[in-house]
């Protein structure tokens, strides 16, 4: 009876038995090692609270457990490679282009005006581009200036009116906005010149008209001279 009370106690002894404190070196050795290893602050702070209780350790984290530090991920954009060769342009992406567009006029150098001026008057005077020596002291009675200044005049609308057509065909194509302000300019340079011919036109009837005049008067003096 006193065998089996004692085997009773015992057991009541064992089951509330108070955990170990760990000792002071025990503690200040642990302390030193989690310092020097990488370990989060919630294990730091779940072995600090086994060393103030006594309890055992918690066990070593699992490698895949949530706590480990993610590891970066590569970028798409390292992982995406380069093409081997160079991507040829297909023959849609080609015609798509102006690459086959056939330009119909390229408006041509400006002339200087000035030298039109008198290229014009030279052959409105002579019937020549350059006057020679006989013509410019006396002009020839049998010159008609109407045709060649008709010829001239006609040559310069003809100009005008090919380059109106000119922008007509860029506008249709969708390309006026790159050559509208070199074609107005050379329109405006061929009206100009018209103005030039109008004017060299006047004068030049001035003068024929002066010329016939003064013949006209000679031939009279001659014919009074003779009767006399």
């Amino acid at each position: 009876m006193e065998a089996s009370s004692q085997r009773t106690a015992g057991r009541g002894l064992w089951n509330n038995a108070k955990a170990t404190p760990y000792s002071k070196e025990t503690q200040d050795m642990l302390r030193l090692m989690m310092q020097e290893s990488s370990l989060t602050n919630r294990q730091k702070k779940q072995i600090n609270e086994c060393l103030k209780n006594g309890a055992a350790l918690p066990l070593p984290p699992d490698p895949t457990s949530s706590d480990s530090p993610p590891q970066p991920k590569t970028s798409k954009s390292m992982q995406k490679r380069l093409p081997a060769k160079p991507q040829r342009r297909s023959a849609e992406s080609c015609q798509s282009g102006n690459s086959y567009v056939r330009e119909k006029f390229c408006p041509a150098p400006t002339r200087d005006l000035e030298k039109e001026k008198r290229r014009l008057q030279n052959i409105l005077a002579t019937g020549q581009e350059e006057p020679t020596a006989a013509s410019s002291q006396k002009v020839p009675t049998c010159w008609k200036p109407d045709i060649i200044e008709r010829d001239e005049y006609q040559e310069v609308l003809d100009e005008i009116e090919e380059r109106r057509q000119f922008l007509a065909d860029m506008a249709s194509l969708g390309q006026e906005k790159q050559y509208i302000s070199i074609i107005n300019n050379e329109i405006s340079q061929k009206i100009r010149e018209l103005e030039i011919l109008d004017k060299a036109r006047s004068s030049m009837k001035d003068a024929v008209t002066s010329k016939r005049k003064e013949e006209s008067a000679e031939q009279t003096e001659n014919v009074e001279e003779t009767d006399h």
